[in-house]
């Protein structure tokens, strides 16, 4: 008798759990397949701290290959489901694409960044989902704070100096926190000309920090916020986003070139295509996390919609704690309805408290229901933090000790661009690669090495840096009715093909303008997934996805593309018949994030 196929999409907390827990209890009476655009598992909450130079990136990473004994890994995105034939279809990483059948599919693909209708954020900011995005933003705020002190201009300097950061939840309230000091640390060796400080700014609609945790908890964190310096705003969040600032609710124009976007999460939109009844984005699933009516479905983390039997009526919320706890008993289930396991078992959860690093020795904590804060919170997170963590605690220790008595490593290596981590895609965890498979390259003065720096020096440049992406006129959002993600066709199962774009997620796409800088933009890009102008987000954690609007036409070429201003020291064109570099082309068109520490 052949073995059960069970492939599993995604490898977060949920997915790799799932892949764990199931290889310990087939123990190779299964074939298991891992399907994942990285070959890490990534423990999100240390995220952070990779932005603020405490932690090397691959320390808050897992191989998948090395800990997931019996476990097939294939790098590659889902781009269609047919769930009649029991077939996924994916694209591979260098654009080939392969078919994988299954007897059991889990689907733990994870959420993406949520876009809100603000205008100009989708082309101005940048989310905080995957390790390229930490990578992007530790480079940017480093840049920015050596040209602001070789910056003659004072406001220049400030304006450099300030990081605006959106979403007070958990990301971004731990942004903040090791963001100021981190800032502060470079000022302390080389002070600014204008003996200025950096000025982080944390805003949300929601009425305190940290909505989602206790009252005192909350307190604690914006105590140490405000001590620490950081300008804490309640009520307020950004009315719109241009190339010199941001535009506040309440009607304050704030001169930056840093917006870090923290407002929230939504699923990825994968599960959109199965036609399948869905909840707030979510896939309904039973409390077995079986979806109803698919014996052979199986949905859990942040794209399935649990039903919280500690709270009847309600589902769990998209945290970490919750993913992790699926995976386990997706995989129980899954192995019981094979026949390789025990009884099926209902998800149910019990809170054992939360943890935020605030940097240093500072946090806020409740283990138990217990308030802690100070000293015994950060030691109280920290160990959570090793005790949770699959793998590379040892590296992880050693690094906290080194932090706590060597300084800093304040360098910007210049590895991630801002056009690879734009806010709109649906791959936070995968940097964009210029000349991609299938990707037509075109000139650009400003693909070559300096690129970043050169457009953060130039302050009269658009800047189209890329988080945008634009679009032709007949071509929807993603994830819109009649747009280019998989359609479904009434009364069936499976799934058609999405379309070109969807099929090259994570890949630059040809139409889009980049200059590959981290300044805000000043001529907005019409990217998948813009929002329509005018609305500011909901507080951390319980916005609605934001749908996004189609482009709009009109708008001048951006600055050194054909037909737009002529750009400086700009290199001939390439001769007819030559290879291009990647770079841009005219234009013609003018998501409750997930929850640090349970512990």
């Amino acid at each position: 008798m052949s073995r059960p196929r069970i492939l599993i999409v995604g490898a977060g907390f949920a997915g790799y759990r799932t892949a764990r827990t199931l290889s310990r209890i087939t123990r190779g009476r299964a074939h298991i397949t891992l399907l994942n655009p990285t070959d890490y598992f990534l423990y999100l909450p240390l995220l952070p701290q990779v932005a603020a130079g405490i932690l090397e990136p691959r320390r808050v990473t897992v191989s998948l290959s090395d800990s997931l004994p019996n476990v097939r890994l294939v790098l590659g995105e889902a781009d269609r489901i047919d769930l009649d034939d029991r077939t996924l279809h994916y694209t591979g990483p260098e654009g080939d694409g392969g078919t994988l059948a299954y007897d059991r599919l889990v689907l733990a693909a994870g959420s993406v960044n949520k876009l809100l209708p603000i205008p100009g954020v989708a082309e101005h900011a940048h989310g905080f989902r995957g390790l390229p995005e930490a990578l992007y933003l530790r480079d940017h705020v480093t840049r920015q704070v050596e040209l602001a002190a070789s910056a003659d201009d004072p406001e220049t300097c400030a304006a450099r100096c300030t990081f605006v950061v959106v979403g007070a939840g958990y990301t971004g309230t731990e942004v903040a926190a090791h963001g100021q000091m981190f800032t502060d640390a470079q000022v302390r060796r080389h002070p600014l000309r204008q003996g200025m400080r950096p000025r982080w700014m944390l805003l949300d609609v929601a009425p305190r920090v940290l909505p989602e945790m206790d009252e005192k908890l909350s307190a604690t964190a914006d105590r140490v916020l405000r001590q620490r310096g950081v300008d804490v705003r309640m009520g307020t969040s950004v009315k719109e986003a241009t190339h010199d600032g941001v535009v506040l609710t309440d009607g304050e124009f704030v001169e930056t070139r840093t917006l870090v976007w923290c407002v929230g999460v939504r699923p990825d939109p994968l599960v959109e295509s199965l036609g399948l009844p869905m909840e707030k984005g979510r896939l309904l699933v039973d409390p077995h996390l079986r979806v109803p009516g698919r014996p052979e479905l199986f949905a859990c983390g942040d794209v399935a919609a649990v039903p919280d039997l500690e709270n009847p009526g309600s589902y769990t919320p998209m945290t970490a704690q919750h993913a992790w706890r699926h995976g386990k008993v997706a995989a129980e289930n899954v192995a019981a309805s094979l026949g390789l396991g025990g009884a099926h078992k209902p998800y149910r959860h019990r809170d054992l408290g939360f943890v935020v690093d605030l940097g240093g020795a500072k946090a806020a904590a409740n283990p138990l229901g217990v308030t802690l804060s100070g000293v015994p919170a950060g030691a109280v997170t920290r160990g959570y933090h090793l005790a949770a963590m699959p793998g590379n605690r040892v590296r992880v220790a050693a690094d906290w000790l080194l932090d706590a008595v060597l300084p800093r490593q304040a360098v910007q290596l210049g590895l991630v661009r801002s056009w690879s981590v734009p806010l709109d895609t649906s791959s936070p965890e995968v940097a964009r690669v210029p000349g991609g498979p299938g990707q037509r390259q075109e000139v650009s003065a400003r693909s070559g090495p300096g690129a970043a720096l050169a457009a953060d020096t130039d302050d009269e440049g658009t800047g189209t840096g890329g988080a945008g992406r634009a679009r032709p006129q007949d071509e929807p959002a993603k994830g819109q009715p009649g747009s280019g993600a998989t359609q479904v066709r009434p009364g069936s199962g499976a799934a058609q093909p999405r379309s070109e774009p969807e099929l090259a997620k994570g890949r630059p796409d040809p139409r889009r303008t980049g200059s590959g800088h981290g300044e805000l933009r000043s001529e907005p890009e019409l990217a998948k997934g813009r929002p329509a102008a005018g609305a500011a987000h909901e507080p951390a954690g319980k916005q609605p996805g934001g749908e996004p609007a189609k482009n709009q036409p009109g708008g001048e070429p951006a600055r050194n593309q054909p037909g737009g201003e002529p750009a400086k020291n700009q290199p001939a064109p390439a001769p007819p018949g030559s290879h291009p570099a990647p770079g841009p082309v005219k234009r013609t068109d003018a998501p409750d994030d997930s929850a640090k520490g349970d512990s």
